[in-house]
């Protein structure tokens, strides 16, 4: 969260900003409707540029910047930074250089691990990007320093979701490849560090089994949503039904289709001009 002084703001019903590189951050968005089904969401998946996790760590800053500028322009109250390679890498840029609260989604997913490991072996999974930033590593050893981590990087699992490849043998022999160095270990909590990741949640489940308890940061940002809204005094009102809109920059028809598996439910415009620069 930004150390700036927040504008005062007088309307509790503008619209929370959430951005990631594609259709990932949706799991928050479905998240983010359970937990605040008043609130108004506009979403941004930069589905141009993605994926971000193989990119540099000025690339990802510029980016993160140019969406979060976006979707400020749009009148938001609050960015939420769903994509974990923004967050490891740009958040602080973000959170100095707008003028409204801004959440990223990677305290929120280890303190749900620290206070959900019993042996305090903890695995991350994640793009190149975020594993190489350690921001995880850095995290849960201040949250828990007797943690033992384990750090996977799973580039590959980003464009398996966004091609929609949920279902296929292919997928399940990359998740099984991505796995084999936790197999035997003593991990006993695994967080999906990327927001794509809960959409293959149930292949890594079944690849390490039962006893390995997997924490989706995509919820646990939801909540830290809620509480930071109900701490600003910007929840919106409960005589409202929430209201979401949609943004990418590109391929419109792609992000809708999977989009809509997502949530579950129909995603009925998507505005497919986001950003208006060449990319």
């Amino acid at each position: 969260m930004s150390n700036q002084p927040f504008p005062l703001m007088s309307n509790k019903d503008l619209p929370i900003g959430i951005f990631d590189s594609g259709v990932g951050g949706l799991t928050v968005v479905a998240q983010v409707m359970k937990v605040l089904p008043h609130e108004e969401v506009f979403y941004l998946g930069d589905t141009a540029r993605l994926p971000y996790g193989n990119k540099g760590k000025d690339t990802i800053i510029r980016f993160s910047l140019e969406n979060g500028k976006y979707l400020v322009e749009q009148g938001i109250k609050l960015l939420v930074v769903a994509c974990n390679t923004s967050s490891s890498v740009a958040l602080q840029a973000l959170q100095q250089a707008l003028p409204i609260p801004v959440v990223g989604v990677i305290s929120p997913g280890v303190a749900t691990a620290v206070a959900t490991t019993k042996n305090g072996h903890i695995a991350v999974l994640g793009t190149r990007g975020t594993i190489a930033s350690n921001a995880y590593q850095q995290a849960i050893a201040a949250a828990l320093p007797s943690a033992t981590v384990y750090a996977v990087a799973c580039p590959l699992f980003v464009s398996l979701v966004e091609e929609g490849f949920l279902d296929r043998q292919a997928t399940r022999l990359i998740v099984q490849e991505y796995l084999s160095p936790l197999k035997g270990s003593k991990v006993d909590t695994v967080i999906l560090g990327c927001t794509h990741y809960p959409l293959l949640r149930d292949h890594v489940q079944e690849e390490l089994g039962q006893h390995v308890t997997i924490v989706d940061a995509a919820a646990a940002c939801a909540h830290a949503v809620h509480d930071l809204l109900v701490q600003e005094r910007l929840i919106a009102s409960s005589r409202r039904q929430g209201c979401y809109r949609y943004f990418v920059s590109d391929n419109p028809e792609g992000f809708r289709r999977i989009g809509e598996t997502i949530l579950g439910t129909t995603i009925d415009h998507v505005c497919s001009d986001a950003l208006m620069q060449p990319h």
